[in-house]
């Protein structure tokens, strides 16, 4: 590291903005198409020959009801006929004869199927449109679906179903007062009762109870916005605060889980979630088709339960419980993220404003890394000055390494240059700012949220990228002003260059991103600005 110069330091930046460039161009180029072409092949082959439940619990197949191995062997047999999610909107659409009854709360409309299953959850706020302008749609209808029971007798389970389940009413509106649901399922030998209690707010309590055991699933993850960007599967969250989260297609075989507080099936802004934070469950977690996991909690005869299905608001989960913010997952930079979050919730509630919230955000956290900043560029800016007598030592010692290595620190110590002090100051920033990345890119808030004028969305891109182009623009004029000590043509090509690719990419990242990135490149050009004058006059007294 000892001689590191300008150069170097140039070559780590351009690592990283290529690494990111990188990121970026394989989901768009490659894992966006594959993802795009799969699942029209497997929407095709569900239109053609879509398994019926009746004709998967039809198989005939002897479990040993006390045999904890047997009943994994039960869970799996009956989900590896599962259908995965499919992207494709018809899937969206649950068939009318499906649904015994429906149920609207003051956010949401459940959808209850004939074997006492939420088949579908549409969500009712203004803000939760699709493309479309239609109302957002939680599940695809061949997916598990949340509260799918699954009995431990295999010929009991063939039993359920085929039967269908009888309710105490056809339509609840549980929209201002709590309203409860009792579903009965009468089979030979057990009556399965789920007792279902809806809140004003979505959520619901539940009780279910049978004389045989029994597994009850919160289901498939929502199938709306998946992508490589934010995290997506499931989380099971014990009772001593830890979380294992398991992502889709990284399952290979079933696991157990004792001690569970809540489970959860989630994708970037939506959840499904079950929990008991007084008595904890115990959990299976299995593969499906793809690998991805299904949970199913383990009951002997009865089980009370709280649930909730929708958008991974920190509000309204903070509200239930102050434990199931867990389930917004920031990936690596969680533990950075979370308390980065709680700083912008704070600024909102002052501004009121979510666009602005971010301005007021990207402003204090440059003020507050300013000292960082500023050291870094101070030293590149001297780091500048020395490249030509940098350039005589390397070419003067260019056949003894260590000799060229020991003039240049005398260099370095004579000017008072540090050769990693515009680099290191610019790495422990690094973890901030892609904390803040996962903040905007996973918070369902921004969701709906306007800024001005044209920005109507603030987690959908903008529609007149005025913002990308904005964000190119101060990109290379910070360019411009930074000083530059690359000696090598190519580089110099690829940093130039550098402005244009981000541009193109950030065309159709959402409006939220694209405003941090624009505002941090603002003020850092303007930070750059008054370094360089700062550093001018410095020059200038001291006779440089």
């Amino acid at each position: 590291m000892n001689n590191l110069d300008g150069g170097g330091q140039k070559r780590i930046f351009i690592a990283i903005f290529i690494a990111f460039i990188f990121f970026i161009a394989y989901d768009y180029l490659y894992v966006q198409p594959r993802d795009n072409a799969l699942n029209a092949i497997q929407a095709k082959a569900k239109a053609k020959a879509q398994t019926t439940v009746n004709s998967v619990a039809g198989t005939n197949t002897k479990v040993a009801p006390k045999s904890d191995s047997s009943i994994t062997s039960t869970i799996l047999h009956f989900t590896k006929h599962s259908s995965n999610s499919a992207k494709n909107a018809s899937f969206k659409n649950i068939s009318k004869k499906d649904i015994l009854l429906s149920v609207k709360t003051k956010n949401d409309l459940f959808e209850i199927d004939k074997l006492g299953r939420i088949a579908q959850v549409t969500l009712l706020q203004k803000r939760f449109v699709d493309k479309e302008g239609k109302q957002i749609k939680l599940f695809d209808k061949n997916q598990l679906k949340p509260l799918e029971v699954r009995f431990v007798d295999t010929k009991l389970n063939v039993q359920a179903f085929k039967t269908d389940v009888s309710a105490n009413a056809k339509y609840l509106d549980a929209s201002n007062k709590t309203k409860v649901l009792v579903l009965t399922q009468k089979l030979k030998g057990t009556t399965l009762t789920k007792k279902l209690t809806f809140y004003p707010d979505g959520h619901y309590d539940l009780v279910a109870s049978a004389n045989k055991p029994f597994f009850i699933t919160s289901g498939y993850r929502p199938d709306v916005i998946v992508d490589m960007y934010a995290d997506h599967g499931a989380i099971v969250s014990n009772n001593n605060g830890s979380s294992d989260v398991i992502k889709d297609e990284k399952l290979d075989k079933s696991q157990s889980y004792k001690n569970v507080q809540f489970i959860s099936g989630f994708d970037r802004y939506y959840t499904t979630l079950l929990y008991n934070f007084k008595n904890p469950m115990n959990v299976t977690a299995v593969p499906s088709a793809n690998k991805s996991p299904e949970l199913f909690i383990k009951v002997n005869k009865s089980i009370s339960l709280s649930g909730y299905i929708g958008p991974k608001d920190h509000k309204a989960l903070k509200a239930l419980n102050p434990h199931l913010t867990d389930v917004i997952e920031y990936g690596w930079f969680t533990f950075i993220a979370r308390p980065m979050f709680s700083f912008l919730q704070a600024i909102h509630n002052i501004v009121g404003n979510w666009g602005w919230t971010i301005v007021l955000l990207t402003l204090i956290v440059k003020l507050i890394l300013f000292p960082l900043s500023y050291k870094g560029m101070i030293s590149m800016q001297r780091l500048k000055t020395l490249a030509p007598k940098i350039k005589e030592l390397q070419a003067k010692y260019k056949g003894d390494k260590q000799k060229q290595s020991t003039h240049m620190m005398e260099l370095y110590k004579k000017h008072g240059a540090n050769p990693m002090g515009g680099c290191l100051p610019m790495v422990l920033q690094i973890p901030v700012f892609f904390a803040i990345y996962r903040v905007l890119l996973n918070s369902i808030e921004l969701k709906g949220a306007p800024w001005i004028f044209w920005i109507h969305d603030l987690a959908l891109m903008d529609p007149y990228y005025i913002l990308p182009i904005l964000m190119g623009i101060t990109m290379y004029l910070q360019q411009r002003i930074t000083p530059n000590t690359m000696q090598d043509p190519t580089q110099r090509k690829i940093f130039q260059f550098l402005p244009v690719i981000f541009t193109f990419f950030f065309l159709w990242f959402p409006a939220g991103l694209t405003l941090y990135w624009f505002v941090n490149n603002l003020f850092t050009a303007g930070q750059q600005f008054y370094i360089n004058k700062v550093f001018e006059k410095q020059r200038a007294k001291a006779g440089h």
